[in-house]
Order: structure tokens, then C-alpha cells, then sequence
């Protein structure tokens, strides 16, 4: 198959070639040339016009959580009045410790459909559901493969309910990524805690250890908002990043991420031992958390992703803040242009996530791409692209989506998903959730 755009974005962040497309073979691209070239070295190649439309990198939405879309207009008396009570009195007790198999199942199945619209076509997410133990990741995978999308997927593990659930929590992240290797295709694992306010330091650095055992990344939440740098400086003495220093465990394989709430030396250390951070602007503003210093970290050299984490999932909102909320914040347009926006929705989360060929169109990499229609009420131009996909997009304008070379979108429809049973089981599952509330 030739795909012949107006526009491709190659190498997300450096400028778009004009009348450029790709060829793809089974699942990577194969060539990537002027459309007249293609047209000319494949003519018996199914062929695209994508005219008035660009060529991009299907997004990587570096950090979700699925089962949140059940949290969606739950039933409250009244909004949390900071980040743990956000935690304490409403995600933990209302949502995260009521969470089973098919709850589970039902909002990821939802999730994805609003996912995949918007052009991701990866997505890492992490649970947690301590009475959903074992087997929750299983499950979760079975949903994610039919839908074809790319995913890396993990349990949050944690000590708050007791050291058994939390050896409970390692333990299913162990058994998914070796089940995964074993098994091949789009879905992956990686070890996964949840932050240093509710793990111990020996728990904190078992997952450590697994994570190197199985090679794999560790995640873990990292100054969401001002309690855990509090807890962390009361208890430890020093700030959360600080504190994984000092315990040995700060290094490239950690993926951290929300890190709200850092102080310039915390940014130095995530600099010099390479930990790879991603960001959620629009939760953050959700729990109050505060915003993120990105502008720093990726001045610094830290690899930063972006991700939903669950909240609004059409991944072009996501972009959009990331550009907006920042210059608002540093009262200076200049930052955070359109196209290092791009390159952190694309290339950049690919890399948080340790992802091998993926975020880039180039030949022998992944045919993961979505192609976004550009016709716009003024010119689309080489200089301008970036700016006008970021600020007038949506997934209403998402006209094909690709992963592996398969497609999975088509003029907005996800192939072969039934909508109205998804969404119909979804709010079966979330009415369950909020009667639990009642």
C-alpha cells in the first residue's frame, strides 16, 4: 500500500516534506519518497490519495488509566478539596478499591474506541485495583488485542492495603511481561509502583530490582502534587526524586511520571541519571496539582512522553494544552513551540516508553500512523503545519489510523467494534461502580 499525502511528518519536530508519502509492507514502512516516485516504483501498490490531508506518527499516549473512564460524572457530594483527598476520600475508596475484571474490561474496551479515533496508536497504562488481583492484566489484554492498538500495560503496585497485596501487585506485573514475551505481538508489561508516600523503601527497590531482572522499565507516580514532596522531605528528609537517588534506583530504566511538583536540583538528577518522565497537563489542572515544569526538563535533556492518564482522551486536546498551558504559566509565547509539542505526543513518547522503531516514519520502522485531514479556512503551508494541526484538530478530522500496518480507523469508524455494545457494556459497569457510592 502507498499512502500519498499533501504533507508528511517524518521526523516529528524538524520540518514536514511537501508531497511526500510512504509505502507499507506487511507491518513497517518500506519507502518513504515523493508521491510521484512512489506512484512510479510501486504502480501496482494499492494506492491513497490522501489529498488535503498530512501524514504523521499516530500518537503515543504515554500514561493512562483505563478504568478512570468509569469516574466519569461519579455521583458526588462534593469535589475533593485537594490532592489527597483526592486520593483518600474519593480515587481510592469511590473508584480504584471497588474496580473488578469487568469493569475493568468494559472501560478499557470504551477508552480505546476514543483513543484510537484521536490517532494514538500506543498507549502504556497502569491499574490499580488491589481487589482485581490476580489476573486483571490478563484480562486487560484480551480487550486491548482486539482492538489492534499497540500497548504496554502494568499493575500499579502498592502497600496500602496491606505487604501481601503489594507482593500480590509485583507478582501479576511479573507474570504478564514473561507471558507477553512468550506470546509475541503489540502488548506489552513493564514492573510498576505506586509512589514513595504509600511503598517502602524495600518494596520500592524489589520492584527495582525486578524490573532490571526482566529488562523492563519501572513506572511509578512522582510528585502528582505537594504532598508527596512534604511526606517525602518530613519522613525522608529529602524530596522524592532525591530520595530515589539516594536509594539507588534513580537511573534509565525509571519512567516517572506527573513530576508536578520538582525543585531545580530533583530536575538536575532526572537529567544526569536519565529518567525518562511524562506528562498530563489537563489531570494535573483536574486535582489542582499545579504544572509541570516540562519546559525545564526537556531544556535539561529529559525524554518526556505525554498521556492522557485517563481524563480527556481525545489525544488532540492533550496536545493542545501542552501548548497553551505552558505559555500561560511562563507568560512567554515562545514556549513550548507546536513543534516540540509533536515530536513529545509522537517520537518523544515512544522513547519514554523504551519503544524500538516506533514515533517516527522511516524506512524498517513501525506503519503506525494516522493521516489527519489539513484543509483549513487558510493555506496549509510547510511553515505553518504544525501550528494549525495543533491548534484547529480534532479526531473529527482524523481520517485513517494504522498500527502494524493494519488499519484500525476509517473516516472515523474503529473496524470491527461493535460502538453501541461497547459503550452499552461500559455504562452497565460504571452504574455498578457508582451504586457502590450510593
Amino acid at each position: 500500500m502507498i499512502i500519498l499525502p499533501d504533507f508528511l511528518i517524518d521526523n516529528p519536530g524538524q520540518p514536514p516534506r511537501e508531497q511526500w508519502g510512504v509505502r507499507v509492507h506487511n507491518d513497517v514502512i518500506d519507502a518513504v519518497a515523493p508521491n510521484a516516485e512512489l506512484r512510479q516504483r510501486f504502480p501496482a501498490d494499492e494506492a491513497i490519495d490522501a489529498s488535503g490531508c498530512t501524514l504523521s506518527p499516530g500518537f503515543v499516549n504515554a500514561h493512562a488509566h483505563l478504568y478512570g473512564l468509569l469516574a466519569h460524572g461519579l455521583p458526588l457530594d462534593k469535589a475533593p478539596s485537594g490532592f489527597w483527598p483526592f486520593l483518600e476520600d474519593f480515587w481510592w475508596p469511590l473508584v480504584e478499591d471497588r474496580l473488578d475484571h469487568e469493569m475493568i474490561c468494559a472501560a478499557t474496551d470504551a477508552i480505546l474506541l476514543e483513543m484510537l479515533r484521536s490517532g494514538v496508536t500506543t498507549v502504556y497504562d497502569c491499574t490499580e485495583a488491589p481487589y482485581a488481583l490476580p489476573g486483571c492484566l490478563a484480562a486487560q489484554a484480551e480487550v486491548v488485542r482486539k482492538r489492534g492498538i499497540r500497548a504496554v500495560l502494568s499493575f500499579e503496585a502498592t502497600e496500602r492495603v496491606s505487604d501481601e497485596n503489594g507482593q500480590l501487585g509485583l507478582r501479576e506485573n511479573a507474570d504478564f511481561i514473561r507471558a507477553c514475551r512468550k506470546e509475541g505481538g503489540l502488548v506489552s508489561g513493564l514492573m510498576c509502583f505506586h509512589t514513595t508516600f504509600s511503598c517502602s523503601a524495600e518494596f520500592i527497590q524489589q520492584a527495582h530490582r525486578l524490573g532490571e531482572e526482566l529488562g523492563v522499565l519501572v513506572h511509578m507516580h512522582c510528585s502528582e502534587g505537594v504532598h508527596e514532596p512534604e511526606y517525602a522531605l518530613k519522613h525522608f528528609g529529602v524530596r522524592p526524586m532525591e530520595y530515589y537517588d539516594r536509594l539507588g534506583v534513580a537511573n534509565a530504566r525509571m519512567l516517572a511520571s506527573q513530576c508536578v511538583q520538582m525543585s531545580d536540583r530533583e530536575i538536575e538528577i532526572m537529567a544526569a541519571r536519565r529518567v525518562k518522565m511524562t506528562h498530563m497537563p489537563l489531570s494535573n489542572c483536574e486535582v489542582g496539582a499545579g504544572i509541570a515544569p516540562v519546559p525545564e526538563l526537556v531544556d535539561a535533556g529529559v525524554t518526556v512522553g505525554l498521556g492522557s492518564d485517563g481524563y480527556v482522551n481525545d489525544f488532540y486536546e492533550v496536545v493542545r494544552a501542552t501548548f497553551l498551558i505552558h505559555k500561560a504559566h511562563k507568560q512567554d509565547p515562545r514556549v513550548m513551540p507546536a513543534s516540540l509539542v509533536w515530536r513529545l505526543a509522537t517520537e518523544g513518547g515512544a522513547r519514554a516508553l523504551g519503544l524500538e522503531k516506533v514515533g517516527r516514519i522511516a524506512e524498517g520502522w513501525q506503519a503506525d500512523l494516522q493521516l489527519i485531514d489539513t484543509r483549513m479556512p487558510t493555506p496549509t503551508e510547510v511553515h505553518n503545519l504544525y501550528d494549525q494541526l495543533v491548534l484547529w484538530r480534532s479526531h473529527k478530522h482524523v481520517r485513517l489510523v494504522m498500527v502494524a500496518g493494519q488499519v484500525c480507523v476509517r473516516d472515523g469508524i474503529v473496524l470491527g467494534a461493535d460502538e453501541e455494545a461497547i459503550i452499552a457494556r461500559a455504562h452497565a459497569a460504571a452504574r455498578r461502580l457508582w451504586k457502590m457510592s450510593a
